[in-house]
């Protein structure tokens, strides 16, 4: 148990001493938030979309949260190759341990990420259409931190990419491309 909790404390250290690291991981999904949410906003209502922000914020938060974990899985190529992982593997504690302690080090960071990414969006304006089943998505939230990039690309084949095209994100390209055909705007 203290190899995990070390090596989750190691993870968070990691972290929150690299404030350029903060600084982009965070600043895509306001990027996105912002630059989108509010110029695609306007189009997306007169296409009788509704609120875009409410439409575009779960997507960027579960992109923050997959790329973050995705990323500190990564970084035991960054621990392999500056030897800490050739240490850590010498040491007398379990595989298992250390992956753990590496895994829910990774997954805490992405989760808060996560939540920091949740309360930019609710300043941004967007609101929930049901909000007794935030609780239930912080849950989903930690599940989707819990990615390595080795999973990445099945995570890409099998749930996204049905989920986007069972979305309204394709009816949403179709009422653009129709708002802006009816006008006699070509494409």
């Amino acid at each position: 148990m203290t190899t995990i909790y070390i090596l989750w404390l190691r993870q968070l250290k990691r972290y929150s001493r690299s404030k350029a690291r903060i600084v982009g991981s965070l600043g895509q999904p306001l990027l996105f938030l912002i630059a989108l949410g509010f110029r695609m906003g306007p189009i997306y209502q007169k296409a009788k979309g509704g609120n875009y922000i409410d439409f575009l914020a779960p997507g960027v938060m579960a992109m923050g949260i997959i790329f973050t974990g995705t990323f500190s899985g990564i970084e035991i190529i960054w621990d392999r190759q500056f030897g800490f992982l050739k240490e850590t593997l010498v040491a007398p504690t379990s595989r298992v341990s250390i992956m753990l302690g590496r895994t829910l080090g990774g997954a805490t960071i992405a989760t808060c990420q996560g939540l920091i990414i949740l309360c930019i969006s609710f300043i941004a304006g967007f609101r929930p259409h049901y909000s007794l089943l935030i609780p239930v998505s912080l849950v989903f939230i930690f599940l989707i931190a819990l990615e390595d990039f080795h999973g990445f690309q099945l995570i890409i084949n099998f749930l996204i990419m049905p989920l986007f095209f069972l979305s309204a994100a394709n009816s949403f390209i179709h009422r653009i491309c129709e708002a802006f055909f009816k006008k006699g705007i070509q494409i």
